[in-house]
Formats: structure tokens, sequence, C-alpha cells
């Protein structure tokens, strides 16, 4: 029996009516996005913090730096930026 609980009180889902079922389905996907979304900005706050100390360390270090090499630790290959 799947159930969902709300405010300590357990329901069955089957037992819902449609309506309330449809809600419910409506949640599950705002929750799903919401998921999908915080992971997405993680990665773009992690992308950030990668470009600002590569912005500072280019306003240190002068804008001509020829060309970088990066090292992609796990996946076995060097990415190359001309």
């Amino acid at each position: 029996m799947a159930s969902v609980k709300i405010d300590g009180k357990d329901y069955d889902i089957e037992a819902l009516s449609d309506k309330s079922k449809a809600q419910l389905a409506s949640i599950k996907f705002v929750d799903a996005e919401l998921g999908r979304l915080q992971a997405q900005i993680a990665a773009l706050q992690t992308a950030r913090i990668a470009y600002s100390r590569a912005f500072k360390e280019t306003l240190e270090n002068g804008s001509e730096q020829g060309q970088e090499e990066v090292v992609a630790e796990g996946l076995g290959d060097t990415i190359q930026f001309d």
C-alpha cells in the first residue's frame, strides 16, 4: 500500500480522489524540478567561483597567459585552450 504522510497523518494514495491524486502528482513534479534546479544552481555557483578565481589571477598576473592547459581529473583527458 503506497501512502503519503501529511501533517503526521498517513493517507492511502489509492483511496485518494482523482483531484487529490492530480495535486499529489503536481507536488511530486515540483519537488523533482526543485531538486534539478538546486543541482544546477550548485554547479553554476561552482563555475562562478572558478571563473572569479581565474579572473582574479588574470588581474594579478596580467592577461597574457599564452596557452592554458587544464587537466580534467578523473576523465583521463587533457583539455587545451588556444
